[in-house]
């Protein structure tokens, strides 16, 4: 089980299960979450800037079927972060670019697509991107854009911020993504990974600096247990899979990323004694989730399978991506932890989000447990 100690566990356990049920409960110390990062949290930000290449279906179904409409979101209904915005009783958070929309609850300013290094860097390494994309720091310039446009004065701002959690990722995972995409070794992805370190640290930095009290950075998924890299990566006859039928060699280079994000982490944390930082462990989380996939109602048979995609062993195809001609969708989306083979389905994002504020995978959990006591 993952870090915090057992008490805390139990205690943010029946905390949440008794808010869950007590509607009267008390109200929660958050009153908006401002969200940055990639697909993984984007709630409609790439789809009002119109969506290209692997993204260009998500305006449609079967994209959003569960939630029976389509948000520009990458899986079949929700994401984490509305389940984290729930659990703090507030509405789902809003993409920076929806011009009416009601951002009385947060702004979300991922996109879907984006990386943590600009768009400078990766071209200089001849790392191919998406079209538009918006890095780290133009999520954070459009977020200065929106305090500038919203506070009434500096105290406003300090007192809006206060009582505010921050999301700052998942991202980085694109960065890595583009590259191994392109065939480059992981040894040489493994040269981008301080940067991409730097880069979340140094958002998190300055929103401190504006007044961030509460900031979660979530670390990267494993992706050798994504449909996606089976695919592209899998050698007939090799001992790179694990127990679980995951490539070890890209869990590990994983692994690796969360190891030095988590170093600067607790760099910020000595640096910001009287700032809340936590580290949300997605690499755990998802590995918890495979590991009790039958108890949660997962198809143990279909777990490294994407629900949406043109066959194959891992029912992923590059040239032929979900929503697009060629690919159809699993009987039911919710007994898959795969989407489209690159994002997750609502049902396996929910198991997370519990894993997450439950299982002790989001640390420290005495933070979790003050951020989410509500």
């Amino acid at each position: 089980m993952a870090g915090g100690s057992s008490h805390a566990k139990l205690l943010l356990t029946m905390v949440l299960l008794h808010a869950l049920m007590d509607s009267a409960a008390a109200a929660c110390s958050v009153n908006a979450i401002y969200s940055f990062g990639d697909s993984i949290a984007d709630t409609g930000n790439l789809l009002r800037e119109g969506p290209v290449g692997f993204f260009s279906s998500i305006g449609s179904y079967p994209y959003g079927q569960t939630y029976r409409k389509p948000t520009g979101r990458c899986s079949d209904g929700l994401l984490i972060i509305d389940y984290l915005a729930m659990a703090l009783k507030l509405p789902l958070i809003n993409p920076y670019l929806d011009s009416g929309a009601d951002f009385s609850g947060g702004v979300n300013f991922a996109v879907a697509g984006a990386t943590a290094l600009d768009r400078t860097v990766l071209v200089q390494n001849a790392i191919v991107m998406t079209p538009g994309n918006m890095p780290l720091s133009s999520q954070l310039d459009w977020f200065k854009s929106h305090l500038n446009a919203t506070c009434t004065s500096q105290e406003d701002c300090a007192k809006k911020l206060a009582g505010a959690l921050f999301l700052v990722g998942e991202i980085g995972g694109n960065d890595y993504n583009y590259a191994f995409f392109q065939k480059r070794s992981i040894e040489a992805v493994k040269a981008y990974v301080p940067q991409v370190v730097q880069s979340i640290t140094n958002v998190a930095k300055e929103l401190i600096e504006l007044g961030a009290t509460q900031i979660m950075i979530p670390g990267n998924f494993p992706i050798g247990c994504s449909p996606s890299y089976l695919s592209l990566f899998s050698v007939a006859g090799s001992t790179d899979h694990d127990e679980r039928g995951c490539l070890v060699s890209y869990n590990s280079f994983a692994a690796y990323h969360n190891e030095q994000l988590q170093a600067a982490i607790d760099g910020l944390r000595k640096a910001n004694s009287d700032v809340s930082i936590v580290y949300a462990d997605y690499y755990g989380a998802f590995l918890h989730l495979l590991d009790h996939a039958s108890v949660l109602g997962f198809d143990e048979g279909s777990l490294l399978k994407a629900c949406c995609g043109a066959g194959g062993v891992y029912n992923f195809d590059m040239d032929m991506m979900c929503g697009g001609l060629g690919a159809s969708t699993c009987a039911d989306p919710a007994r898959h932890v795969s989407w489209d083979g690159i994002h997750l389905t609502q049902q396996a994002y929910r198991a997370m989000a519990l894993a997450l504020l439950m299982e002790g995978f989001a640390q420290p959990a005495e933070s979790v447990l003050q951020i989410w006591s509500c």
